[in-house]
């Protein structure tokens, strides 16, 4: 099994680099994400997450595989990264699944409003009928799911805390989705589409009220200082999003057998990392928020019905519309208990 062991590598530079055994490394590796870098040790836990993927790869290979970790979209731009996978010009990205809803919008299922409400929840999706239409669906478009991790979120707000569908009349708030804007303007707010490493300038500038984003995303894109408010996702949340690790098909096809067996073990593994590193955050976000001098309210399980009723009669129905694979994994999603 995976053990964390801690290797300082090269910081908050980009591309992070991390090699091992020999020079001449059968395999490199570029895996991109968005999130800031850090450490092994510190940092936005997607970004840990990658560099501990890089090392135990490298690790059990015996060095015939190698990987480096371009944090901050320094590789490629965010929006950008799941197409390149597809067509094989980016081998790896940690990346938020209905970013992709544009060029597949059965990927919007990895952010449906209130349709995953705890984590066991979304990661039994892996056992039930859903994990095998979803990843049987991503493989035919030529995208591999190495780790599953699910993230809940919260809003960071300027103006007035966002906790009830009612507080959103009027302001401009950026959910993350097509589906989350569906419920969001259903809910009276108008809407900002832009990636979460593009909210605090959005909010900074006056063009955007509101970001929901998981709570890794709260703190490390430091909205605390844009914000005076936060509703955190820590003890219940309508929000919950599918950032897996992911992989090139046609990059995956092309390996040796040996190498892809130890790419999709390391890849399981580390999904205990990502959901404690997500649930720890949950947690943390409330204190950095409250040290900043934000006012933190909570989401409960009524507040949080109020929004998957909206969601039932607008996304869900929506998404369902889009095509017959959309309105199959929605069924095979809602069959997955609580």
């Amino acid at each position: 099994m995976l053990t964390r062991r801690h290797v300082l590598v090269s910081a908050l530079a980009a591309p992070a680099i991390l090699r091992f055994g020999p020079a001449q490394a059968a395999t490199k590796l570029k895996i991109s994400h968005q999130f800031p870098g850090g450490t092994i040790d510190k940092g936005d836990f997607r970004d840990r997450l990658c560099r501990v993927f890089a090392e135990e790869v490298a690790k059990r290979s015996g060095g015939e595989i190698a990987a480096e970790v371009y944090p901050n979209s320094s590789l490629i731009k965010t929006n950008a990264q799941f197409a390149a996978m597809r067509k094989g010009a980016l081998d790896i990205s940690l990346y938020p699944m209905p970013y992709a809803g544009g060029e597949l919008p059965e990927t919007n299922i990895g952010l449906m409003p209130g349709l995953v409400s705890t984590y066991d929840q979304g990661m039994n999706w892996k056992k039930q009928p859903i994990g095998k239409a979803l990843t049987d669906f991503l493989a035919d478009k030529g995208i591999i799911l190495l780790s599953w991790v699910w993230q809940a979120g919260g809003v960071a707000s300027r103006s007035r805390p966002l906790v009830t569908p009612d507080d959103a009349r009027g302001l401009k708030v950026r959910g993350g989705s097509r589906e989350m804007d569906m419920v969001l303007q259903a809910a009276g707010a108008a809407v900002l589409s832009v990636p979460s490493n593009e909210i605090y300038a959005a909010m900074q500038t006056g063009a955007c009220d509101a970001g929901i984003t998981s709570s890794t995303s709260l703190i490390s894109f430091r909205l605390e200082e844009v914000a005076k408010f936060l509703t955190s996702g820590a003890g219940a949340s309508y929000w919950f999003m599918l950032e897996p690790l992911m992989m090139s098909k046609s990059i995956f096809d092309a390996l040796p057998k040996n190498q892809q067996d130890i790419i999709l073990t390391v890849g399981r593994e580390l999904e205990a990392f990502g959901t404690k590193g997500a649930q720890d955050d949950d947690i943390e976000v409330a204190k950095v928020y409250q040290t900043a001098g934000a006012k933190v309210s909570a989401l409960d399980a009524a507040t949080v019905g109020k929004w998957r009723d909206i969601a039932r009669d607008t996304a869900w129905k929506d998404y369902a519309a889009k095509t017959a694979t959309a309105a199959n994994l929605l069924k095979l999603a809602s069959d997955v208990p609580a």
